[in-house]
């Protein structure tokens, strides 16, 4: 591969690797195998350009080179766990290659144990689903031959391009997997209008509590554009086989440092200090809609009172995900950014009472309406609510009493099967919110009262009047119009015959 080569010409190589799974099983599946090499393919590449370069400076000293590689090198790699190692073994009789690729990730997870324990365990290149030994052996001589054709040293690419190449592979499983895969990845257009809406600044602590593949997660922390990661990012995710696209995410994007934990956050929150749950200057999330089955009924037993304002409904979580995030955002400043449905904004019973609680307490800063189809799985339309507790009591926006209402339904570019936020929308409505503009039919500032009139009811349409009133007809003026041009048309059709007539094409009249 070329030097610097771009982004992408390695997609291209990658996605091109993926035929070794495709019609054996769906892409949600087979995702982490791609995206598992790509992960081992880079660290291996590295650690063989960095051990080159220890091996020229200290020649064949092996207490120095192995010293000095753990100092300089990110991840340690085994000598059987690297890539080169299982190439190697391709189209050898007598070898299994799953086994030898387990065994390989086993041992960079041993040798990494701080920064790499648990993230292999939900994957195995020995599984059965790859088909009998032959078939297997076969599919995974493919794919090692498809990744090395990548040349991954930092000296060839920039460090930056393979974070990218992880974001890709993650957005096209995404658009595969439809409706699962919008659970584990929000749309990028979607994570930078986030990104821009919450402005994250230098020394900020950011969390999504419901962090997927941490594409949202990594987007608020690019805004603060901070060389030296002046910055602290935290998530949990409670399935298993995402949390480690999280943490490879993470890795592959150099946010070595990023606390990512696995578990239940609604039932189980485990980003905690000391007694209480950790404070952000900034949480945000894209939580799974309406979320049956939650844990309803121990919610009044939980230990950090997060459903003091009410308990929501069994059948849809979308309350308990923005109590949790209220009340993990810090007092008095931090800001809290989530994606929900419609119904989030005029359901009554339970939600209703949350609903206005948090708008009595002066919480809610805007409220953002989105297009159709803008999300992987669904075709409905959802919408952001942005809570901002610096309008509590002693907060620096407490004399704010009004909510932004943008109706950003129309701001999209049309797609076949998904539409998407153009940077010029994106800056629209992002710059309307910061500087809370109102623009006719696109956004209005409205006074609590008059939310309260409405019996708390969020429903955009409510109070941003998209109505374009027609122009007034002049019947008069239309009917001369009308019989105007028919004068002309009678006219011209005279000529015409009568052209005709001299061609000799029609008997003259």
């Amino acid at each position: 591969m070329r030097k610097n080569t771009d982004q992408d010409q390695i997609n291209a190589t990658i996605w091109r690797a993926c035929d070794t799974f495709r019609g054996i099983m769906d892409s949600s599946d087979y995702k982490n195998y791609v995206l598992v090499m790509l992960f081992l393919k880079y660290i291996s590449d590295v650690w063989k350009e960095r051990k080159a370069e220890l091996v020229e400076r200290y020649g064949d000293n092996e207490e120095m080179l192995s010293r000095q590689l753990e100092r300089r090198v990110r991840f340690i790699l085994p000598e059987r766990s690297t890539f080169d190692y299982l190439f190697r073994h391709v189209g050898r009789d007598n070898v299994s290659l799953g086994e030898l690729i387990d065994v390989a990730l086993e041992q960079i997870e041993d040798a990494n144990r701080a920064k790499l324990e648990g993230v292999f365990r939900n994957i195995s290149f020995n599984s059965d689903v790859l088909g009998n030994e032959k078939d297997k052996n076969r599919r995974l001589a493919n794919l090692l031959r498809d990744f090395a054709t990548l040349d991954l040293r930092p000296s060839q690419v920039r460090g930056d391009i393979i974070g990218g190449s992880y974001m890709y592979l993650i957005a096209r499983f995404a658009g595969d997997a439809g409706k699962k895969g919008g659970e584990f990845y929000t749309p990028h257009a979607v994570s930078i209008l986030l990104a821009r809406l919450l402005k994250a600044k230098p020394g900020d602590r950011i969390c999504d509590p419901t962090v997927g593949s941490g594409s949202l997660l990594l987007e608020v922390a690019k805004e603060i554009a901070s060389a030296n990661h002046n910055y602290s990012l935290f998530g949990q995710e409670t399935n298993g086989g995402t949390w480690a696209l999280c943490r490879l995410n993470m890795f592959l994007n150099e946010e070595d440092s990023a606390v990512i934990k696995w578990g239940d956050t609604l039932n189980n929150p485990l980003l905690i200090e000391g007694d209480r749950l950790m404070r952000f200057n900034i949480v945000v999330a894209n939580p799974p809609f309406s979320l049956d089955k939650w844990g309803a009924d121990l919610a009044a037993e939980d230990t950090y009172q997060r459903s003091w304002r009410g308990i929501p409904p069994k059948s849809t979580a979308d309350y308990a995900f923005i109590s949790h995030m209220v009340e993990t955002a810090l007092p008095q400043e931090g800001k809290v950014g989530v994606i929900v449905a419609h119904g989030v904004l005029f359901r009554g019973g339970t939600e209703g009472k949350i609903r206005q609680s948090l708008l009595q307490e002066n919480l809610l800063d805007a409220v953002i309406g989105l297009p159709e189809k803008l999300f992987y799985g669904t075709g409905i339309p959802a919408a952001i609510l942005l809570f901002d507790r610096s309008r509590e009591a002693g907060g620096a926006n407490e004399d704010r009493k009004d909510v932004l209402f943008i109706d950003a339904s129309k701001s999209f570019a049309p797609g076949k099967n998904q539409n998407t936020l153009q940077q010029s929308d994106i800056s629209h409505i992002a710059e309307t919110y910061h500087a809370r503009t109102e623009i006719e039919r696109f956004s209005r500032r409205v006074p609590l009262a008059e939310i309260a009139e409405n019996e708390w009811n969020l429903n955009v349409a409510r109070y941003v009047d998209t109505f374009i009133v027609p122009d007034t007809i002049d019947l008069g003026a239309l009917q001369a119009d009308i019989a105007g041009l028919e004068s002309e048309l009678s006219e011209v059709r005279g000529k015409l015959n009568h052209y005709l007539s001299s061609l000799g094409v029609m008997d003259s009249e």
